[in-house]
């Protein structure tokens, strides 16, 4: 159903039956839209200010945007300056409150020591991470829709491929909160341009809400693989070069995936896909592990956000099978120096 509805909604569904559907979902769209617009609002009268630097990072839209390969890569320019940060995330669809989720999870791993706060209420998270790590910064992960904070820096990250979709909001389109909302942001990354051509369109619909706004440029670099159980050990972008093997990812975006794989000159057997965050149940990792052995691979390649789902028990099933996890960074390759100029500007009063 979940699957049905994001087609709907992106328009790949365009049978005579979906057209009556999506009607009902554009007068859907417009009582959501009044809602927000009303939460924004109200949030805005009674902002909670912090003594510390509050740094969001968000999207506009529902999948994969790049946000948290952000989140670390501002979260290590800032440590190397000696900043001390906290991350506030959500840690949407945590199956459990000793458990982080998948997105805060990776960056734990990722980021060594930097405290991770999973905390549905970022307000709260902030006044923990002053209390009990003195931190002079915060970076709100998915922090676009956290209207009753004030924020020193506002940044919205854009998928190049997909960035506004047919620019309705939920359900009817894939819009999280209204175009407009775009005039207060400070700094839009536009992400996966390597995987385009055109960015003209999506930096004309940026102008025209937010002239003032800094635009950056920036890709999914793959720097290579390692085996889920030795997540030290990096193999060289090579390693897999003209090998076929099986893809499988829980991902907002996987066609990303299958193209940066792709683009690597690795064969791709099968490409199995699960909706975002999802949690595998043992039942689904048996029938992946038969599939591949199905296609006769010996190698499954995932993203780091779903190895940071899997437990030592959960391992076992792949048996013999290699399981490979990508490791990607972002990268910025157009007014990068212009970002790090504003990130500096927030301490320099």
């Amino acid at each position: 159903m979940k699957q049905y509805l994001y087609n709907l909604a992106t328009d790949k569904n365009k049978s005579f039956f979906a057209s009556g559907i999506k009607f009902i979902l554009l007068l859907l769209s417009f009582a959501y839209g009044l809602i927000i617009r009303a939460l924004i609002f109200i949030s805005s009268l009674d902002l909670k200010r912090f003594d510390l630097r509050v740094i969001s990072i968000g999207n506009i839209t529902v999948g994969g945007t790049g946000k948290t390969s952000l989140v670390e890569f501002i979260a290590r320019y800032l440590l190397a300056r000696g900043h001390k940060i906290a991350i506030l995330t959500r840690g949407y669809k945590r199956k459990a409150k000793d458990y982080m989720g998948d997105e805060p999870r990776m960056l734990s791993r990722n980021l060594g020591d930097v405290p991770i706060i999973v905390d549905k209420d970022r307000a709260r998270g902030a006044k923990r991470a002053i209390r009990e790590y003195n931190s002079d910064t915060v970076i709100l992960d998915d922090g676009m829709q956290q209207w009753g904070i004030k924020k020193d820096l506002e940044i919205v990250t854009i998928d190049a491929l997909n960035p506004f979709g047919n620019r309705q909001m939920l359900p009817r389109g894939i819009l999280r909160q209204p175009l407009s909302s775009l005039r207060g942001a400070d700094i839009f990354v536009l992400t996966k341009t390597n995987l385009t051509k055109d960015l003209n369109k999506p930096k004309s619909v940026l102008s025209k809400y937010n002239h003032r706004g800094l635009i950056v440029e920036s890709i999914h670099n793959p720097t290579g693989f390692y085996d889920i159980k030795k997540p030290g050990e990096l193999l060289n972008l090579s390693y897999l070069k003209g090998k076929k093997i099986a893809l499988f990812s829980g991902i907002g975006d996987p066609d990303s995936f299958l193209k940066l794989i792709l683009s690597l000159d690795i064969k791709v057997g099968l490409d199995l896909r699960f909706s975002d965050h999802h949690n595998y149940t043992l039942e689904e990792l048996e029938a992946i592990v038969r599939k591949v052995s199905k296609e006769g691979l010996n190698i499954i390649v995932t993203t780091e956000k779903d190895a940071a789902r899997f437990s030592n028990e959960t391992l076992g099933i792949f048996g013999n099978l290699k399981l490979l996890v990508l490791r990607v960074e972002l990268k910025i390759v157009k007014n990068e120096e212009l970002l790090l100029a504003r990130l500096f500007r927030l301490y320099s009063f």
